[in-house]
């Protein structure tokens, strides 16, 4: 088992070496986009943002998939009020199909629940491997796979966002949080994963402490960092959010005129606004290379 700062060499090797192989991958694919979601500490809101992130899309005639990459610790589905029998390992080792593992939420919102099938990725033979990915050839109609990482920096974190067309990095005004998420940013730079990411802040007060925290976390990565940020908006404290959250129901969908859904609304509304100079790798894509990085 290699040590975990030799993962990371791996890993970044790994995304090197894939870059001509996602260039052809980009120019043949029609598939969607991939948008990794991760964050510096836990505790942020970052699964609220997904799940709702996700339907706001749906409702607007996209086809969204939910990856949820939390491994072992995944709370999306408990968000949309489900509770999955299986997961992808299910589908790599206990002969299942993608479908029957899908789960089906609010406005088809998809969600493919990660479990522990990414921990000992090493034993999956090229066999199970191989069948796994012609599987996955159900799931090419779709806009946007949101793969929902695990908090911190680890290697399966890392390998997620390494995978990813785009980066979305959660924090909140907090300090340790704002520390954190610097800290995440910080590898992701030394091993050369991204050279940019797109920042929420969450659990904001006022419409000036989002752009304050965004304008001086910015300025800090600007400074020390070779990673370009852009802001992609801010959601509110809201107590229709906690609210929802107990209920087991998206508050886009419960609470649709609260401050929170207008501002998850505007978001979507910038992801979907965005020209794409590239074409998704798809689905296909995505495992090839997550397999790959983790092998």
């Amino acid at each position: 088992m290699l040590d975990q700062a030799a993962a990371l060499r791996k890993l970044a090797k790994e995304a090197k070496e894939k870059e001509v192989e996602e260039k052809e991958l980009e120019q043949s694919s029609k598939g969607p986009k991939i948008i990794t979601v991760t964050s510096g500490k836990g505790g942020v809101g970052k699964s609220n943002f997904v799940v709702n992130l996700s339907i706001a899309l749906q409702m607007r005639g996209k086809k969204v998939l939910i990856f949820d990459a939390d491994v072992g610790m995944g709370n999306d589905d408990v968000l949309m009020g489900f509770l999955p029998k299986y997961d992808v390992k299910d589908v790599i080792f206990n002969n299942m199909e993608i479908e029957d593992v899908i789960i089906e939420g609010p406005y088809g919102v998809r969600l493919l629940p990660g479990g522990s099938g990414f921990t000992a990725i090493e034993d999956i033979s090229k066999e199970k491997r191989d069948k796994f990915l012609r599987k996955l050839a159900s799931l090419e109609n779709l806009d946007y796979i949101i793969m929902d990482t695990g908090a911190g920096v680890s290697r399966n974190v890392l390998g997620f966002i390494a995978c990813s067309e785009e980066l979305i990095v959660i924090t909140t005004p907090e300090p340790t949080s704002l520390t954190d998420a610097y800290c995440l940013l910080k590898v992701i730079n030394h091993f050369k994963i991204k050279t940019s990411a797109k920042v929420v802040i969450n659990k904001i007060m006022s419409f000036k402490e989002g752009m304050g925290t965004y304008n001086k976390f910015n300025n800090t990565v600007s400074k020390f960092l070779d990673i370009k940020l852009d802001y992609l908006g801010a959601l509110s404290e809201d107590k229709k959010l906690i609210e929802a959250v107990r209920k087991q129901k998206p508050f886009v969908i419960s609470f649709p005129n609260a401050e929170v859904s207008k501002e998850i609304n505007d978001i979507a509304t910038k992801i979907l606004g965005e020209k794409n100079k590239k074409k998704g790798t798809g689905a296909q894509g995505l495992f090839k290379k997550l397999f790959s990085i983790f092998s």
